[in-house]
């Protein structure tokens, strides 16, 4: 299989299997997507489908200072300059779509009160970017969360929703579910954080699932079924998620229940090396294939993306395997806009600074250039 050639998702045709996966760039100092923002995402409109930065769905939803959110009409008017302008370059983007949950700040939060969560549990040892004791912006230990009540978790959903109507009003041509990195989603989802007593709760496996399921149909009803993606951590430990005994369990009836309602994809962020570091790179590797065959078996004809540390090379090995469909790249696109050129052309790759990832201005934002051949 061609990497380099068209493939169909869902509702949606693009020009190539490459993806560039969604990464938290901090530079929206009024959580509004600016016109750096439009250039930044336009400058990489060669790639198959971009993914956003998450965009949190409610004030609530936040944990991060100077994200673009996706719940006010000026936010989605910023999108919208973002939208048109990777659909003017011939592109296609869609909206992650986020709700951290716990792993907020008594700061961010509207009057002070407490982060929500599916659990009383504090996220030990996350941080999350508010505002200190000084008044100044930084990073800040997680507040305590309050549990969300069983009415209360039927509003999230409920949010989840017109964050996605708002999405599809600002112009994306879809939708990505942050069910990743330890946010609300899994902190539903996971049996040690997970501690209700009602239908959510981690007194059985249908219960755990059943927010993410509620969630994506109500989802899947408002905008469509094949513009629709989830992004999943299996065995990821961010944001103090311990790991459990029926992790494969639970991922393969996630991804079972994502394939018998034919959303367009569920992308894969690969931390099996939280749990495997000790191991060699080739067990590893049988893991991530484990886990990909078992996420694979249930998804029918939706399709599965892979992200994390992957190589040209690997990438079309897992692609001509049937393992995934499409390899995401996060890193490798923040300092080569034309990533999927350069691999289709062999050309060297330029090495981003670190230092300019989040926050600032311009630089190491919208300054990398394009390679040039020489003649």
């Amino acid at each position: 299989m061609n990497l380099f050639e068209e493939i169909r998702i869902g509702d949606i045709t693009l020009r190539n299997r490459f993806v560039m996966a969604p990464m938290t760039r901090s530079r929206s100092p009024e959580d509004i997507a600016t016109e750096a923002t439009a250039l930044y995402y336009t400058q990489r409109a060669t790639t198959g489908l971009i993914v956003s930065e998450g965009t949190p769905i409610s004030r609530e939803g936040q944990g991060y200072l100077f994200n673009p959110g996706i719940f006010t009409s000026k936010q989605i008017a910023g999108w919208k300059l973002v939208t048109d302008s990777v659909h003017s370059a011939g592109g296609k983007i869609f909206a992650q779509l986020w709700h951290v949950g716990r792993v907020s700040h008594t700061s961010i939060q509207v009057e002070g009160s407490a982060p929500v969560s599916a659990s009383s549990k504090t996220a030990e040892g996350a941080v999350a970017f508010g505002y200190g004791e000084d008044g100044e912006p930084g990073f800040v230990a997680t507040s305590k969360p309050k549990p969300l009540s069983t009415e209360e978790v039927g509003r999230v959903v409920q949010d989840f929703v017109k964050a996605a109507e708002n999405a599809i009003e600002a112009g994306f041509d879809g939708v990505e579910l942050h069910g990743a990195n330890g946010y609300l989603f899994e902190q539903f989802i996971n049996p040690k954080v997970n501690d209700r007593d009602d239908q959510y709760g981690a007194q059985s496996l249908e219960n755990r699932l059943r927010f993410a399921f509620e969630v994506v149909d109500a989802v899947c009803a408002r905008i469509g079924a094949g513009r629709v993606g989830i992004r999943i951590s299996p065995y990821g430990q961010l944001m103090d998620m311990p790991l459990y005994d029926e992790i494969d369990q639970t991922y393969s009836a996630l991804c079972a229940g994502l394939g018998e309602r034919g959303i367009a994809y569920v992308h894969v962020m690969d931390q099996t090396n939280f749990f495997l570091r000790s191991e060699s790179a080739v067990a590893r590797d049988e893991a991530l294939r484990a886990l990909l065959r078992s996420c694979r078996k249930g998804l029918k004809d939706t399709a599965l993306i892979l992200a994390g540390d992957l190589t040209l090379e690997r990438a079309q090995e897992l692609v001509e395997s049937g393992l995934i469909d499409l390899p995401a790249f996060g890193q490798p696109f923040i300092a080569n806009p034309d990533l999927v050129v350069r691999l289709k052309n062999g050309w060297p790759l330029a090495v981003a600074n670190k230092e300019t990832y989040y926050g600032g201005g311009l630089e190491g934002y919208i300054d990398y250039p394009p390679y040039v051949a020489e003649a």
